[in-house]
C-alpha cells in the first residue's frame, strides 16, 4: 500500500514527493506525459536545438527548496543575466536595466525619475520581503467545527497581523496600494517617463490577461519580484540545461528516496471510498490505491474532471467550475541563424543585451491597447513580447554560432471570438509575433530557422494549462492567500478527505517556486502524524 499518489510530475509535486518521502512515506509520482517536469521541461523543437518549452526563466524558485533538495548536487546550476532588462523604442533610443546600471539609464528619460528609483526600490523590497515570508506559511483558513478547531487559525492570523501591524505607516500603505490598485495606477504616482513604466509595468501583465490598469495589477508586478538568483534578491536567471534541467534535478532527488516515478501515466479518476480518496485510475484501467491522494493540477481540472461531483459540496462544485483561467498567453521558441540586431543598438556579435528579457512594449498604454485589442479580436495586432536569448549564457542549447530564442508574447484571448479556433490561427499569430520582433531587429525573420507554436489551446493539451494559464488560475484578489483555491479551502485540503492539492492553484501562486509543493506535504504530513500513519515527519 502507497501512502501518497500523486497526479501530475510538474515541480510542484516533485517537491511534495521530496518532503513526504523525506518524512519516510512510500509515495508514487504519476505523470501524463512521457516526461517528467510538466511545463518546467526542455526539450529539442528543430534538429540541433533545445530550449525551456513553456516556462523559460529563473527567480522565483524557493531557496529553501533548492538547500533541502540539494540541487546543485544532482546537477542544477543557475547564472545570472547579465542586464535584467532591455527595451528597444521606435525612435532609436533605448532603455537597459541592471544592477548599477539603471539610473543612469533612465536618466536619459527622466532625471526626476532616475532620482525617485531608490525610494521605489525600497517601498517595493519591502513589500516582496513580507511575501518572502509568506510564501512558505499556510493561510488563515476559514474552518468549521469549534473553537478547537479554529484556534489554530485564529493563532495564524494574529501571527500575521502582529507582523503586519511592525511594519511602518507609509509600508503599511504601501502594501494597501500593491494589493488593491492598478499597476499603472501604482506607477503613474511614482514616474513620469514612459520608459521606466514600462520596463515595470510588463510584471503586471505577465501572464496576466489584463490591462496594466486593471485594479489588482499592481499584486501581479510584485509577485514578480520576490525572488533571487544565487542570493541576490530581485534578480532572473538562467539555468543551464533550460528550465527541464531544475525538474531532472529534482526527479533526481525524489529517486534517491525511493520515490517510484511513472511517466506516460495519465490519470482518469480519484477513487473515492466512504467519502475518501483511496487512490486512482489510471487511463489504462489500471486501480492503484493509497493512503491520500495529492494533486498537482489546476484545481479546476481537478474536481471538474476527475472527481465524482456528487462527493463535492454543489456551493464549492458551482465555484470550481466558475475558477477564473486564462493567461492570455501565446508562447514560442524559435531557432536562429544569428542574434538580432537592433535598429536602435546595432551589432549581431552577442552584447549584454542579448542575454537580458528583452521587452517590446514601450508604454503602458501600448500594453493597455493590447489587451482591450485582444478581448474584442481575440490577439493584439501590436502584441507585447518578451523575447529571451538563453543561449548567450548556455551554448548547449544550439550549435555553435547559433542561437535559440524565447518569446513570451502577450495578449491573446483564451478562447477566440466569432467560432475561430486556435488551430486555424496560430500560425497566422505566429507570423504576427515574428513581424513584430523584427520591427525593432530587421534581421531577426530572416535569421529563423525554424520555430515552436504554443497557443493557448497548445498549452492546455499539453501542460493541463486551462485556458493557457501558467499560474493554475488568475492571480486575482478573489483568488489569493486564504481565497486560493477558495476560502475555507487554503489549507491545501478540499472537501474530499484525503485528497490534497500542491499546485500553483494554491498559495502562493504561479510560477516555479516550489512553494505550493513544499507547503502542502506538511500539511499532509500534518495529518499523518495525528492519525499516527507515518513515523513522526522530519521538519518543514
Amino acid at each position: 500500500m502507497r501512502d501518497a499518489i500523486i497526479i501530475g510530475g510538474g515541480h510542484n509535486g516533485l517537491v511534495c514527493a521530496f518532503y513526504l518521502a523525506r518524512a519516510g512515506l512510500k509515495v508514487s509520482v504519476l505523470e501524463r506525459r512521457e516526461v517528467v517536469g510538466g511545463a518546467a521541461v526542455t526539450e529539442e523543437f528543430h534538429p540541433g536545438f533545445r530550449n525551456s518549452v513553456a516556462s523559460y526563466t529563473v527567480s522565483l524558485l524557493n531557496p529553501k527548496v533548492i538547500r533541502d533538495m540539494d540541487l546543485a548536487r544532482h546537477g542544477l546550476r543557475v547564472v545570472e543575466r547579465p542586464l535584467s532588462n532591455f527595451l528597444p523604442f521606435d525612435d532609436g533610443r533605448y532603455l537597459k536595466l541592471g544592477a548599477g546600471r539603471t539610473a543612469a539609464e533612465v536618466a536619459k528619460f527622466s532625471q526626476r525619475d532616475a532620482d525617485r528609483l531608490a525610494a521605489y526600490g525600497s517601498r517595493l523590497d519591502a513589500a516582496a520581503d513580507l511575501l518572502r515570508e509568506l510564501v512558505l506559511q499556510t493561510p488563515p483558513n476559514r474552518v468549521q467545527g469549534g473553537w478547537l478547531a479554529t484556534l489554530p487559525e485564529l493563532l495564524k492570523a494574529g501571527r500575521l497581523g502582529k507582523r503586519v501591524a511592525g511594519l511602518s505607516l507609509s509600508t503599511q500603505r504601501e502594501l494597501l496600494d500593491l494589493f488593491t490598485k492598478s499597476a499603472g495606477d501604482y506607477l503613474d504616482g511614482w514616474f513620469e517617463s514612459a520608459p521606466i513604466k514600462a520596463a515595470y509595468g510588463f510584471d503586471s501583465v505577465v501572464g496576466n490577461y489584463a490591462s496594466p490598469y486593471t485594479p489588482g495589477s499592481a499584486y501581479v508586478l510584485l509577485h514578480h519580484v520576490f525572488g533571487e538568483v544565487n542570493g541576490k534578491k530581485g534578480a532572473w536567471g538562467h539555468a543551464i540545461g533550460g528550465m527541464g534541467a531544475i525538474t531532472q534535478a529534482m526527479a533526481k532527488a525524489v529517486a534517491a528516496l525511493g520515490v517510484e516515478i511513472r511517466t506516460g501515466c495519465a490519470v482518469d479518476e480519484v477513487l473515492l471510498e466512504r467519502g475518501r480518496a483511496c487512490g486512482v485510475v489510471t487511463a489504462k484501467g489500471e486501480r492503484l490505491d493509497a493512503r491520500v491522494v495529492v494533486s498537482n493540477l489546476n484545481p479546476r481540472l481537478l474536481y471538474t474532471s476527475l472527481v465524482d461531483p456528487g462527493a463535492l459540496p454543489a456551493d464549492f462544485l458551482r465555484r470550481m467550475q466558475a475558477w477564473r483561467c486564462g493567461s492570455g498567453t501565446f508562447r514560442m521558441n524559435v531557432a536562429l541563424a544569428e542574434l538580432p540586431d537592433f535598429s536602435c543598438l546595432p551589432g549581431k556579435d552577442a552584447a549584454e543585451h542579448h542575454g537580458s528579457g528583452i521587452i517590446i512594449a514601450p508604454s503602458l498604454q501600448y500594453m493597455e491597447r493590447a489587451y482591450h485589442d485582444a478581448r474584442a479580436h481575440g490577439w493584439s495586432r501590436e502584441p507585447i513580447v518578451e523575447l529571451l536569448i538563453p543561449s548567450t549564457l548556455d551554448p548547449t542549447l544550439a550549435p555553435p554560432g547559433q542561437h535559440v530564442a524565447s518569446l513570451f508574447c502577450q495578449h491573446v484571448a483564451p478562447q477566440l471570438p466569432d467560432g475561430m479556433s486556435w488551430d486555424g490561427e496560430r500560425e497566422r499569430v505566429a507570423d504576427l509575433m515574428i513581424d513584430t520582433v523584427d520591427r525593432y531587429a530587421p534581421n531577426f525573420k530572416r535569421a529563423v530557422l525554424g520555430r515552436q507554436i504554443m497557443s493557448p489551446l497548445d498549452l492546455e493539451r499539453t501542460f493541463g494549462l486551462v485556458g493557457g494559464d501558467i499560474f493554475h488560475g488568475a492571480l486575482g484578489l478573489d483568488q489569493l492567500f486564504a481565497a486560493r483555491p477558495m476560502l475555507g479551502h487554503a489549507d491545501y485540503r478540499g472537501p474530499v478527505a484525503g485528497l490534497y492539492t500542491c499546485g500553483s492553484g494554491t498559495h502562493p501562486g504561479g510560477g516555479v517556486t516550489g512553494a505550493p509543493g513544499h507547503n502542502a506535504a506538511r500539511e499532509v504530513l500534518r495529518d499523518f502524524a495525528r492519525r499516527r500513519v507515518a513515523r513522526q515527519s522530519a521538519p518543514l
